[in-house]
């Protein structure tokens, strides 16, 4: 038995999110028989971070458990030719029997893309959340230092949430513009159902103007999901990295370029 790591891309807009379900297509279940049939046995992965419907993932990191024995190469050219062409394997490496994608992972970042003019973009739809009113960044920037660190994000978690503890230690949150786009940035340990959207969901609140900066911090600190903005919509999200320790020896940077640029040509 040996146990490979892969990293997978894709672009959630067709898809019912990571997980396998029964009444509508999944990125799992398309990764998996894409494997098994490389495989010739059935192949079962387990990922870092389960996406919704509609997000998308620059480097969704899972591991599998295989009997066969194929070149590297095989693997990747093999499972890429039984996918669509909206997902793709960007890697595929050994890996310990006690790596485990979800459980070793240290840290994990995603990145919320938000096209900002008056009017609508064509080519960007389903790729990025659209805003037409203008946003203030900086008042954005300012309000995101209100989560970093370890705190109860219970006001950020979905209804269906099922977490057993609500505290999460967020490392790291930006929010940068050039021209007309708006990105944010945010590295935890580990996020709660739609934490990230929420999150977003109350800067962008913050941008228009309708919520003073201190709100951000209120809502915070309230621990009650009703205090909370909007959710902020599944299209301008991407599951952007995950790091694991040095020594399981994954690649690191092999994301593919972004399409919202001008974010993309940086990373």
């Amino acid at each position: 038995m040996v146990r490979f790591a892969v990293g997978i891309e894709y672009d959630g807009t067709a898809y019912a999110g990571w997980q396998s379900q029964s009444s509508a297509p999944s990125i799992q279940a398309l990764t998996e028989h894409a494997f098994s049939s490389v495989a010739n046995e059935p192949v079962t992965l387990v990922c870092a971070g389960r996406t919704d419907a509609g997000v998308h993932a620059r480097e969704q990191v899972a591991h599998f458990d295989t009997n066969a024995t194929r070149p590297l190469r095989g693997w990747l050219l093999g499972a890429n030719s039984n996918l669509p062409r909206d997902i793709s394997v960007a890697w595929i490496t050994p890996v310990p029997m006690h790596f485990h994608a979800r459980y070793s992972a240290e840290t994990r970042t995603y990145r919320y893309f938000i096209f900002n003019r008056p009017v609508r973009s064509a080519l960007v739809e389903k790729r990025a959340t659209q805003i037409h009113k203008p946003l203030d960044h900086e008042r954005m920037r300012a309000a995101s230092g209100a989560f970093i660190g370890e705190h109860d994000f219970s006001a950020f978690r979905s209804s269906e949430c099922q977490a057993k503890s609500t505290v999460r230690r967020l490392t790291r949150m930006s929010v940068e513009r050039e021209g007309e786009w708006v990105a944010v940035e945010v590295t935890a340990n580990a996020f709660l159902h739609h934490m990230v959207r929420n999150l977003v969901g109350v800067l962008m609140e913050i941008g228009r103007g309708d919520q003073p900066v201190e709100w951000a911090r209120r809502v915070l600190e309230s621990r009650d999901r009703t205090q909370g903005g909007v959710t902020a919509p599944a299209e301008g999200l991407y599951m952007w990295s995950v790091d694991y320790p040095a020594a399981f020896g994954l690649p690191a940077g092999v994301g593919s370029v972004m399409i919202a640029p001008p974010f993309g040509a940086r990373v």
